[in-house]
């Protein structure tokens, strides 16, 4: 099978055809053939002659970070927020292990990126020799696939598949190693008219048609439910199938919870919308998961913060499971309707076959509004007390919901996905699968860059920007004009969280007293710094952080006691809840 995709430019139009030309030059005339117009990395002595050709190359961007985990991170961002290919480098032995955590976030959330590492010479390999690392070996687990580049003929072909495979089917990162001596290899520069990847089926999406059958079936079983429920997920945004989505729930009226990596699939304000189910999930939500007799869930592999205790978890529903990757479907809840494919085809085609009118499903959907009036998200304010989840609030009030919003991992992450009030797909940048703490400010690095015109807020805890608070150097140098909210509790919130209601306080490793004046620190790299301790202040500060056309790192001085709510322990099913703190929203069990 061969197979050309529309968007690659022909042949005819990328330039230098037969040329003889070094490797490096190749990978570079690849890369711009694909479309990248940044590169994010950090020179080494293995990729020297890459980064030579850069220069000689007004056409190609490159942003150099401070670490190459800010390097990678910046290119997840970049992807997630773009929908494209993220594209970063960085040279052999620690310079490619520093990308290791960066490639299996991605990999954990099927994020688009093709990772380019140098290598030691070809005669070298296998030596132990200076900065040798058998990275394609490291990295097989967690990435899609991986290249070591043999011959420079090879180059361009390779590009070529990484970014095929990179970004179809189940999406995820492709790691390209090109030893030293390949990149300074002088060849005929030849672009493949077309690429041939024998057993990669979703090469030709044509060649993968929707089971016509399958989706009868799930009409049907739609039609016969009492209490239907979609469970939404990172793969609808990654398919570009918000719309379709939307369209779908206007024609079924079919109540909707959206995971932590599918928020923004469906506004925040839509009627139908219960929240974000699972350990930090709404009551709403949680309870919908509960009594469903159908769930139909739709780009979710069913992660264990969402399912919880598996045998809590949609205890009396029939489960249809549509996702592209086979291999999720049964793999952790068992599916009686599985549905393999594309999300946004999958929808298409439903939406196509729907009968009109619909089942109405009114008294279902009046039950659970019900309970989002009764039980909804909240906290205790304060006119003197900082709070996050305020903080959280007034960013999303002041920005109508149209940001792009990154995030840290930890509290701040979870009251981000709580209180923010997401509008569109792609709006929210956050590690969910591997939970990687200094994810979220180099992504929101990448995704400035790769948005230029949107305002973009970096959400981080005072533990998880200390991981690479290096990369302000690169929002000073470049004017990049990210506004990074640090929201400082001066203790690992959620570490501290779970100690106290599930581990009985028993350890108390948490405290960041030692935490640098982040002020200070954002001023020492060249960037504007404000700090708030009242909401007075907060909403102060804030607003004068987004009249400043470059970057501002703002921290906010919050409560140090305060916690997630609600949670749902873990080991426990979703039944087992607790809605807020003793005294003030009493626990609920329910059965």
């Amino acid at each position: 099978m061969s197979y050309l995709r529309e968007k690659t430019p022909a042949p005819a139009a990328v330039p230098g055809q037969g040329e003889r030309v070094t490797g490096s030059e190749i990978l570079l005339r690849m890369l711009l053939a694909e479309g990248v117009d940044c590169v994010f990395g950090y020179p080494g002595g293995a990729v020297l002659y890459i980064y030579d050709a850069m220069h000689g190359n007004p056409a190609f961007r490159h942003v150099l970070t401070r670490h190459e985990q800010g390097a990678i991170h910046a290119a997840d961002g970049y992807a997630r927020s773009t929908g494209k290919t993220g594209v970063c480098l960085a040279t052999s032995g620690p310079g490619a292990t520093n990308l290791i955590t960066g490639i299996a976030t991605a990999h954990m959330d099927s994020v688009p990126l093709v990772v380019i590492t140098g290598n030691v010479a070809s005669n070298l390999i296998g030596t132990d020799s200076f900065q040798e690392a058998d990275i394609v070996g490291m990295t097989q687990p967690i990435t899609k696939h991986s290249y070591f580049v043999r011959r420079v003929e090879d180059l361009a072909r390779i590009i070529r598949e990484a970014f095929l495979l990179a970004g179809t089917g189940r999406k995820g990162p492709i790691l390209i190693d090109i030893p030293k001596d390949v990149t300074a290899a002088v060849t005929e520069f030849v672009y493949p008219e077309s690429i041939d990847i024998p057993g990669y089926e979703w090469a030709n999406p044509e060649a993968n048609p929707v089971d016509e059958t399958k989706l009868d079936e799930l009409i049907d079983a739609i039609a016969s439910s009492a209490k239907p429920l979609l469970l939404a997920g990172g793969g609808v945004i990654q398919a570009d199938g918000s719309g379709v989505l939307l369209e779908f729930i206007e024609k079924t009226r079919i109540p909707v919870t959206t995971t932590l990596m599918g928020l923004g699939s469906v506004p925040a304000d839509h009627d139908l919308w219960l929240g974000m189910p699972g350990m930090h999930g709404t009551y709403a939500a949680n309870r919908a998961l509960i009594e469903c007799d159908l769930l139909i869930a739709v780009g979710a592999r069913f992660d264990d913060r969402v399912t919880m205790r598996l045998d809590g978890f949609a205890p009396h529903a029939r489960v249809a499971h549509l996702d592209i990757d086979a291999a999720e479907i049964g793999k952790l809840v068992p599916a009686s309707l599985p549905i393999v494919g594309d999300a946004r085809r999958i929808l298409e085609r439903l939406n196509a076959k729907l009968p009109k009118p619909f089942p109405d499903q009114a008294e279902w959907i009046e039950s659970l509004r019900k309970r989002r009036r009764e039980f909804p998200l909240r906290y205790a304010p304060s006119t003197e007390e900082l709070k996050p989840q305020y903080v959280i609030e007034m960013i999303s009030r002041t920005t109508d919901g149209n940001a792009i919003v990154t995030t840290d991992v930890g509290q701040h992450q979870m009251w981000a996905a709580q209180f923010y009030r997401f509008r569109h797909p792609r709006s929210l940048v956050t590690s969910g699968g591997l939970g990687t703490m200094g994810f979220g400010f180099p992504s929101a690095i990448g995704a400035q860059i790769g948005n230029p015109g949107k305002t973009v807020v970096s959400v981080n805890g005072d533990g998880g920007m200390q991981m690479c608070a290096q990369e302000l150097a690169i929002c000073a140098t470049h004017n990049i004009p990210v506004k990074i909210a640090v929201i400082n509790n001066r203790t690992l919130g959620m570490i501290k969280q779970w100690q106290e209601l599930i581990y009985d306080g028993r350890y108390s490793h948490i405290d960041l007293s030692g935490s640098p004046d982040f002020v200070k620190l954002a001023e020492a790299y060249g960037v504007k710094g404000l700090r708030a301790e009242t909401p007075s202040e907060a909403q102060r500060v804030w607003k004068e952080a987004l009249k400043t056309p470059g970057p501002v790192l703002i921290d906010f001085v919050v409560s140090k006691n305060e916690l997630v709510f609600p949670m749902v322990p873990q080991g426990k099913a979703l039944q087992d809840i607790i809605l807020g703190p003793e005294g003030s929203c009493d626990r609920w069990t329910g059965n």
